[in-house]
């Protein structure tokens, strides 16, 4: 490729991969050339190419699976948020998208309750909630890391439920027909990925996410569950 000496040779290289991406070159899920194959092809160094490439997985052009590969992005999903507080279930947006929504449980356990979430159901100190922990996935790729809460009583049926590749909605609604519909009140902000984040949802340590703290109440407006996630910005986007 033609040198420019005013752009550093990481961003050239970074800017050819994402125009091969952009023209379909390289393909949605396609493995992309290795960092010794792109190194040969480019004729710079190691560290050059994987530099771009490290960069192009920030943005969301490409994404690093362990053992086996670069690859590259499936489109980010956009998740419509509706109607005041309303959003569109993550299975359905996936479906919209043509893709197959998945879900993977990490951790599942009665915890105490604290007190954000004594007012939300306005219970007592020693009441316990049932927490679970799943990464939720696109055609595979990790999306998101889903924290959700529950009282214990009501739910306890819940704890012997399969939470792999199934809605959360609808197995909240199966046990008692409270449907979520609402949220009573949410916030986004950005954190960074922990290791144990990191490793699960297969990004750098550090990696900015969106979090996503929801209130969530069911049809007649009283409080149901608490979601607290943490998405892949790269990966994912909410459309108000």
């Amino acid at each position: 490729m033609p040198e420019n000496t005013l752009v550093p040779l990481y961003q050239q290289i970074k800017e050819d991969i994402k125009s091969a991406i952009e023209r379909g070159k390289y393909k949605p899920q396609e493995q992309i050339p290795t960092e010794p194959e792109l190194s040969a092809e480019y004729s710079v160094s190691r560290v050059t190419v994987r530099r771009a490439v490290e960069e192009l997985c920030s943005e969301g052009y490409l994404v690093k699976m362990q053992g086996r590969g670069t690859f590259v992005s499936t489109p980010r999903i956009h998740r419509k948020m509706t109607g005041g507080n309303r959003m569109e279930s993550f299975s359905k947006t996936c479906r919209d998208y043509g893709m197959r929504p998945g879900a993977r449980l990490l951790d599942k356990k009665i915890v105490p309750v604290r007190d954000d979430e004594k007012a939300f159901w306005n219970c007592d100190g020693d009441a316990l909630l049932l927490y679970i922990q799943r990464v939720r996935t696109a055609d595979g790729q990790p999306i998101f890391l889903e924290n959700l809460f529950l009282p214990y009583d009501g739910y306890k049926s819940l704890m012997a439920a399969d939470w792999n590749d199934t809605s959360a909605f609808a197995a909240i609604a199966a046990v008692r027909g409270r449907r979520v519909v609402d949220t009573s009140r949410r916030t986004i902000e950005i954190a960074r990925a922990s290791a144990e984040q990191a490793q699960v949802l297969n990004v750098p340590l550090g990696e900015p996410l969106l979090f996503l703290n929801c209130y969530f109440v069911d049809q007649d407006g009283d409080p149901l569950c608490i979601g607290r996630q943490y998405y892949v910005g790269s990966r994912y986007m909410f459309e108000m």
